[in-house]
This record gives structure tokens, sequence and C-alpha cells, in this order.
């Protein structure tokens, strides 16, 4: 009788094993959204345009007798265009290492705004530094 109760046990053990939840009962986990999307590619391509369009301005007007008004920028921009380069790069990295952590953080509409701030920013500065040499 013992072995006749432990055999029923056993089965309906097997048994319960396989009443598991199949894969289209469980809720889709919400998905992240991928940060290289057509506008980020977009956004950041003007991004590295205005950057270099902001070296190559700030370099013309510093041959020409300006100086650099960003006291960060200076130490960069005085040493030539290699800590021109470096300073851009520096730039660049931050706005963008910015704009990534708040998508990271699920912060989209936060991202999309910082970013067009940062683009317009960007532009205003080559727009002066354009003003300033002419």
């Amino acid at each position: 009788m013992k072995f006749l109760f432990f055999i029923l046990l056993l089965s309906v053990a097997v048994q319960a094993q396989s009443f598991t939840a199949s894969s289209s009962a469980l809720p889709d986990a919400p998905g992240q959204r991928p940060f290289w999307t057509v506008e980020n590619k977009v956004n950041v391509s003007i991004l590295a345009g205005l950057v270099a369009a902001d070296a190559v301005t700030t370099q013309r007007g510093l041959n020409q007798g300006l100086r650099e008004v960003n006291p960060i920028m200076r130490a960069f921009v005085t040493r030539g265009a290699a800590g021109e380069a470096a300073g851009s790069a520096l730039g660049f990295g931050a706005a963008v290492g910015v704009v990534y952590l708040l998508h990271r953080s699920h912060h989209y509409k936060a991202e999309r705004i910082t970013m067009r701030l940062i683009v317009a920013g960007e532009g205003a500065f080559v727009a002066n530094n354009i003003i300033a040499i002419r």
C-alpha cells in the first residue's frame, strides 16, 4: 500500500510539472528604446559639425587677436589645434554622455530636450564666433 501511494504521489508530482505557464500567457516586458534612432543620429551629426565649426572659428578668432571667453576651454584652445581638438572632443563626449545617461535612465523627453538645447547652444556659439571674426 505504501508503494502504491508513493507511485501515485510521484505521478502527481510529475504531472504538476507539466502545468507550466506558456510563453504567450506572460505579458511582454517593456523594451528599452534604442539610443541610436534616426533622430539621435541626425542630432549627434549636427552637433559634431557644429563642434568642428566652433573649433575652426575659435582658432581663426584667436589668430585675429580675440580671446577665448570660456575659462575652461581657454586652457585647451591656447595650445593650438591639438589642444582645440582635445577640448572639443571632451566637450562633445560630455554632451553626448549626458544625453545617453538621460536615455539610460528612461528620461526620453528630457533626452530630446537636452540634445536640442545643446545643439542650439553650440549653434549660438558658432554664430557668435562668425560675427566676432568678421
